[in-house]
């Protein structure tokens, strides 16, 4: 679906009489295409410069060229990224000791130095005065950053922390760049990944993800990164970054249209066999998806009694990757809501969930390595009037991510979530337009994500090496303004 608005004001006429009378000028947002590197562009690195020598961090992570430097440029020397970094002689030779060359930045230079990526490990800070180095790295970088850039901050968990200081600093990390977000515009992006001790080798698929246009409509979010504990065995040690799913089947639930033929779309670029499912009076549109992807079409009523016991027989060899897509919405405020209103979404958007799942577990199919991923909504974070229904659903599906976080570790798998704003559907589509250009409007990126936005996204999620990212709910909303 076209945004109008973001069309106009994107073309030389519309840019010039935006400027005169003051609109926002959202830009259009780069996204991945085929073939892409993993980001164009420069890639300014730094962190946190405690004397080395002084005592460890948590879990015995050490200040200066040390946290989590050294795993952050095997990832950015894997991924073949253009780096530079300030003049600091300990972060300098622990890159020349990785085989990298970097560029030093002078920001003060003439005409500057454009900058596609700031990268800051502040893991080590360990008090609130420690943040001023934090302010330091940023004030003299982020007037270089290039249109629809990236920022990412490393942190520790606070939980993981050894003094209430070092707490109190990392948890700060938060409110800088969920506010740096909200201030960078030009389609600019800005994470926060808190990873807990002795889980920096498991940063690779999550930095990939942030740094390229595959994130372009995720912002101002918290990811947390932990040890990838049994899920690790299961990533293959030459992987292909370009098709990390070959030789992986995935089952997608409601496929046939929408965010769930997009997010078929994507696992089958990265080389899975999908079989996506559907409800009968969606098969023909279906068959369609599955042919065009060389996957397979399973028509299936989610909510149907004997639903489970025919997808965990069909799986009886395993499943690599389970998305959990299928969903409605019967808005109506709640005085207004008969029982079978409710009862009908709640089961399809979260009750079916929980029976499939143990369906799948109990027959053992969740292969090592496996990655379930469940659509969840904004409105499951912040409500939203009319949707007390849609909203518990969704609600719930978060709950459910969070209570089965742990026991899938134990089993060598994953559970995540994603949590979409607006995105460009038929829905949306519907939508009066005052409403509708509200919710595109209503974000720091001033305009709706597309269905891709949220495919790529739970690509990253059952991406063989995201073992480590576990528990997770991440919002593909472009920084929305409500629940951010």
């Amino acid at each position: 679906m076209s945004d109008p608005y973001l069309q106009f004001v994107n073309s030389p006429p519309g840019a010039a009489i935006a400027r005169q009378l003051g609109l926002p000028r959202p830009v259009r947002l780069e996204r991945h295409r085929l073939g892409d590197p993993v980001i164009r562009g420069r890639v300014l690195l730094g962190g946190s410069s405690a004397p080395i020598g002084s005592p460890p961090m948590a879990g015995g992570r050490q200040a200066a060229a040390g946290g989590l430097l050294q795993e952050i440029v095997a990832v950015l020397r894997e991924a073949g990224c253009e780096l530079a970094t300030g003049n600091e002689a300990p972060l300098r030779e622990l890159v020349a000791q990785a085989g990298m060359d970097a560029t030093v930045f002078n920001g003060e230079a003439p005409g500057g130095q454009r900058l596609k990526a700031l990268v800051f490990d502040a893991s080590t800070i360990a008090d609130s005065r420690g943040l001023a180095e934090m302010h330091g790295f940023f004030h003299g970088s982020v007037r270089q950053l290039e249109r629809c850039g990236r920022v990412i901050v490393l942190g520790t968990p606070p939980a993981d922390c050894d003094s209430v200081r070092q707490a109190t600093a990392q948890r700060a990390l938060e409110g800088f760049t969920r506010s740096l977000g909200k201030e960078l515009g030009r389609g600019a992006t800005v994470q926060l990944v808190l990873v807990a001790p002795d889980a920096g080798a498991g940063l690779a698929s999550t930095l990939r993800f942030l740094l390229s246009p595959r994130s372009a409509y995720v912002s101002g979010q918290v990811i947390h990164v932990g040890a990838p504990g049994a899920s690790a065995a299961a990533v293959p040690a030459q992987l292909d970054w370009e098709r990390p799913q070959a030789g992986r089947v995935a089952l997608v639930t409601g496929a046939s249209r929408g965010i769930g033929e997009a997010i078929a779309t994507t696992l089958a670029r990265e080389g899975a066999h999908v079989v996506g499912l559907d409800v009968p009076a969606l098969a023909d549109e279906l068959e369609q998806v599955s042919t065009r992807l060389g996957g397979e079409a399973l028509v299936l009523d989610v909510t149907a009694a004997e639903t489970p016991a025919a997808i965990a027989e069909r799986f009886s060899d395993g499943v690599d990757v389970v998305v959990h897509n299928a969903g409605v919405t019967r808005d109506r405020t709640l005085a207004k809501m008969p029982a079978e209103r409710w009862s009908e979404l709640m089961d399809i958007n979260l009750s079916s969930q929980e029976r499939i799942d143990e369906a799948l577990l109990a027959a053992g199919a969740i292969r090592p390595g496996g990655r379930i991923v469940c659509v969840s909504s904004m409105s499951g974070i912040a409500g939203n009037a009319g949707q007390t229904n849609y909203a518990t659903s969704k609600a719930g599906v978060i709950g459910r991510v969070q209570a089965l976080a742990g026991e899938l570790a134990g089993r060598g798998a994953t559970i995540n979530a994603v949590a979409p704003g607006f995105i460009e559907t038929r829905m949306t589509a519907a939508m009066p337009i005052p409403i509708r250009e509200a919710g595109r409007r209503m974000s720091s990126l001033g305009q709706g994500g597309e269905p891709v936005d949220v495919a790529e996204t739970i690509a990253w999620l059952a991406h063989p090496a995201s073992g480590a990212v576990n528990g997770n709910v991440v919002r593909v909303c472009g920084q929305n303004f409500l629940g951010a």
